[in-house]
C-alpha cells in the first residue's frame, strides 16, 4: 500500500509492480552492516531510519526505512520505505511548487544477486502539504529477516535503495482556440481603371487581422491555369508575417466582387490552414472576366473586393528544442 504522510494511509488505489533487477539503484543506496543493531535503535526513537540528503533531478531528498513497519500508519510486519523531499527545495520557487516524480524502492537479494524492485506506478505530487510519499509494506519482516531467504547476509547485512525520477516542469504547451466576435471583420479594396491595369499583378495595402499583415493579390488577367479568361484573387500574408517552419494559421473569411448597383455580390468561401509551404489561398478561376464589364465594373471602370474574416488564427510558440520532453504554444485567437 502507499501513503502520502507520515500520519495517514493514503486512500488512492494503488497499483503496484514487483520485480527483480540486476541494476543497482540510480538515484540512492543505504547499506545497512547489522540489521538487528538498527531495530534496536530505532525502536528507542521514532522507529525509523532517515538518510543523509541526496540531490537528484535538481532537488534534495531523504530515504526513510522503518525497519518494523511504519506504526504512525498503523502497519506492522512490514518493512517499509518512503521517499521524503527537502522541503528548502520546494522554496526554489515562489510561489512554492508541485514536484512530481516516480519511485522505485529496491532491496538487494544476495541469493539471487538481484534487486528486489517494488514500486506504486502512479507519479506522486510533492508539495509543502505532501513532502513525503512511499510504501507501506515493501517485505513481510519474517521473509526479510531470515537468512536463508536472502535478504540479511554475512553477520546482518543488508542494503535499501530508491530510484526518484523526477518529472520535467511542463514548459511546452500548445492551445487551440476559436472565437466568432469581430470589431471590424471586413476589408475592402478599390481597384480603378481596372480595364487599363497591364500589370500582371494588382497587390492591395496590407492590413491587420488576428495578430498578422495580410495582402490581397488580385490578377486582371488571370493567374497561371486561368487562360487569361478568369479574374484570380488571392489572401496572401505579407512578407513581414510568413509563416514559421511547423506554424499554422487559420482562416475563415469570405472573397467577395460587389456589384456596384445592387446586392447580388460574386462571393466565395475561405477555410484553409495557412503553413510556411503555403502562405497564400485563393482562386485561380475565382469569375469569368467577361463578367466584369456586364455587372461589376462600376460607371468609372472600377472594381470593388471585399472580404470578410469569420476566424483568424494568432500563433505564439514556447519551446526548448535542446529537451525534448519540453512542449510547444499554439493560440488561436481571432480578429475581436
Amino acid at each position: 500500500m502507499g501513503s502520502n504522510s507520515s500520519t495517514a494511509a493514503s486512500t488512492e488505489v494503488s497499483t503496484i509492480v514487483k520485480h527483480w533487477r540486476e541494476h543497482p539503484p540510480s538515484s540512492y543506496s543505504l547499506k545497512i552492516h547489522n540489521f538487528s543493531e538498527l531495530e534496536k535503535s530505532t525502536a528507542l526513537s521514532d522507529n525509523k531510519y532517515q538518510s543523509r540528503l541526496f540531490t537528484y533531478g535538481g532537488y534534495n531528498w531523504r530515504l526513510i526505512i522503518y525497519p518494523k513497519g511504519n506504526g504512525e500508519d498503523n502497519v506492522r510486519g512490514f518493512i517499509s520505505m518512503y521517499v521524503e523531499i527537502d522541503s528548502e527545495s520546494l522554496m526554489l520557487f515562489t510561489p512554492p511548487t508541485e514536484i512530481f516524480a516516480e519511485l522505485r524502492f529496491f532491496v538487494y537479494n544476495k541469493k539471487e544477486n538481484k534487486y528486489f524492485t517494488i514500486q506504486d506506478v502512479g507519479v506522486k505530487p510533492f508539495s509543502e502539504l505532501k513532502t513525503r510519499w512511499g510504501l507501506q509494506q515493501v517485505l513481510p519482516r519474517v521473509t526479510f529477516n531470515n537468512p536463508d531467504n536472502g535478504y540479511i547476509f554475512e553477520g546482518g547485512q543488508c542494503e535499501f535503495g530508491v530510484d526518484v525520477i523526477v518529472a520535467p516542469s511542463l514548459t511546452n504547451w500548445e492551445v487551440l482556440s476559436f472565437t466568432k466576435k469581430y470589431f471590424d471583420p471586413k476589408f475592402s479594396w478599390t481597384i480603378k481603371d481596372f480595364s487599363e491595369l497591364k500589370v500582371d499583378v494588382q497587390k492591395s495595402n496590407s492590413f491587420p487581422r488576428g495578430g498578422k499583415e495580410w495582402v490581397l493579390a488580385l490578377y486582371p488577367k488571370g493567374a497561371l491555369g486561368a487562360d487569361g479568361k478568369w479574374l484570380s484573387i488571392f489572401l496572401c500574408l505579407a512578407d513581414s508575417d510568413k509563416p514559421e517552419a511547423d506554424e499554422k494559421i487559420f482562416v475563415q473569411a469570405r472573397f467577395r466582387v460587389l456589384n456596384p448597383v445592387g446586392s447580388y455580390h460574386f462571393e466565395y468561401p475561405l477555410e484553409t490552414w495557412y503553413t510556411e509551404q503555403t502562405p497564400a489561398w485563393g482562386w485561380a478561376q475565382f469569375l469569368p472576366l467577361a463578367e466584369l464589364p456586364k455587372v461589376y465594373l462600376d460607371k468609372e471602370d472600377a472594381l470593388k473586393v471585399e472580404i470578410e474574416f469569420k476566424v483568424v488564427s494568432e500563433t505564439k510558440y514556447s519551446f526548448t528544442e535542446a529537451d525534448p520532453l519540453e512542449k510547444d504554444w499554439v493560440q488561436l485567437t481571432p480578429e475581436s
